[in-house]
């Protein structure tokens, strides 16, 4: 079965208009999309690196967890599926801390990604190495300190997916909350 979306107004608001997923990214129709940090008490961030299978940014470092939301799904519901799928990772709504959401459009090839990101944190300490990783999607999961982010972020993205918004999004929530 191929993946639905509910199809939102260049606003972000829902249109009473589905789509599959191939639909939406051919013909750059806008949806709705989450980030999920996880931090750790240690104020580390866990980031994924993609499968090489993954049409876009293949074997790059990525958010912790994310995805698109499906057809009828809320944003924190998608949060907590993805987490759920990519890394074995059980998270409960009141676990989501939002942070905001911004409107992004991405072509790579022939994929034209217009979405609204929702980003949220989750502070949970876990052990990566004991995670369930979603083999199709996911090769690894670590831990970085944010300064090892931040300098990823400088170098110009180079290792890491170029997420701005969401990395920029996290940053800032760390620094007002004196992290």
């Amino acid at each position: 079965m191929s993946e639905m979306f509910d199809i939102l107004n260049e606003n972000g608001n829902y249109i009473n208009k589905k789509a599959e997923r191939s639909v939406a990214h051919t013909k750059g129709l806008w949806h709705r999309a989450v980030v999920v940090f996880i931090v750790n008490s240690q104020n580390q961030v866990l980031l994924q690196r993609r499968s090489a299978f993954k049409r876009k940014w293949p074997n790059m470092l990525d958010v912790s967890a994310g995805g698109h939301s499906n057809a009828g799904e809320f944003g924190y519901e998608t949060a907590i599926r993805e987490t759920f799928e990519e890394l074995g990772i059980k998270v409960e709504k009141e676990n989501l801390i939002f942070i905001g959401c911004t409107k992004n459009a991405f072509t790579q090839g022939d994929i034209i990604d217009n979405m609204f990101n929702e980003y949220y944190v989750v502070n949970l300490d876990i052990e990566p190495l004991n995670l369930n990783l979603q083999k199709e999607e996911v090769i690894e999961a670590k831990f970085v300190t944010l300064n090892e982010l931040k300098l990823m972020m400088e170098e110009g993205y180079k290792q890491l997916t170029p997420k701005i918004e969401a990395y920029e999004f996290l940053l800032k929530y760390l620094q007002k909350n004196n992290i």
